[in-house]
């Protein structure tokens, strides 16, 4: 969940020290922007939806639609990416334990991969009429899959997560277990959170079966005017990066 940069590289791939070297970087890169951020900006690191994402009611009101499209894309899963082909430095978290874990990505800081948007066409239409809404992806997660503690760069922009298709333990309680901040939250089909994923967190799939979840990077509201101006430039150098490589 760490990250947001969701591109694929199509220029082959970097040998492995140069990975290293990557990944190397993108970390101190990464707390370099986190302490210019930290200093400005305080606040929890669950947030109020009327607040943050006004519009959160028009996916969690079509969740079913959501995840019927979700579950198509399921049914092709073979061909959707893992985040470490997305986002090679981050192969120290998607590449960890053997186990996957793929995003389907519809767009990414505003630019849009027409095949994916097609393939989710309902989705598609939501987040058109949506302001605010940079990055869209369903994320799958295969059965025992953990994702360690990490955390995101970059407090300019917001997570929305909304559970689609989310394994059940025997009690009835979602099967995957979302830690923020050391509190644990198990977000079943049809519920959300918004929240702040420069907070350290961790994700793990106690489940028999996939876990799909729909995931949006939201424009952060009522920032400080210094904080909104490096924002956009963020955002821009970020977009500028995807326009090189392409949305996967």
């Amino acid at each position: 969940m760490s990250g947001r940069v969701y591109i694929i590289n199509r220029r082959g791939g970097p040998a492995p020290g140069r990975m290293r070297d990557m990944g190397i970087f993108y970390d101190q890169a990464s707390k370099l922007v986190r302490n210019i951020y930290d200093r400005r900006i305080a606040g929890p690191p669950i947030l109020d939806a009327p607040t943050y994402f006004p519009h959160a009611d028009r996916f969690g009101g079509a969740w079913h639609e959501i995840r019927e499209e979700a579950d198509r894309v399921a049914t092709r899963l073979h061909t959707v990416p893992r985040f470490h082909d997305i986002m090679r430095e981050q192969a120290d978290i998607s590449a960890n334990d053997g186990r996957d874990w793929r995003l389907f990505v519809l767009k990414a800081y505003g630019i849009d991969s027409p095949e994916n948007m097609a393939a989710c066409p309902r989705l598609a239409r939501i987040v058109a009429r949506t302001p605010g809404v940079l990055s869209t992806s369903i994320s799958f997660l295969e059965p025992g899959k953990h994702i360690p503690p990490h955390r995101g760069p970059f407090r300019g922009v917001l997570r929305f997560y909304l559970g689609l298709s989310v394994p059940r333990r025997a009690d009835g309680s979602p099967a995957v277990v979302l830690k923020i901040d050391g509190k644990e939250h198990r977000v079943g089909d049809g519920e959300w959170l918004i929240w702040d994923d420069t907070y350290t967190h961790e994700v793990l799939n106690e489940g028999d079966t996939w876990r799909s979840v729909l995931l949006l990077d939201l424009w952060r509201r009522e920032m400080p005017y210094d904080m909104e101006l490096l924002s956009r430039l963020v955002i821009g150098v970020i977009r500028a990066n995807v326009r090189w490589r392409g949305v996967g």
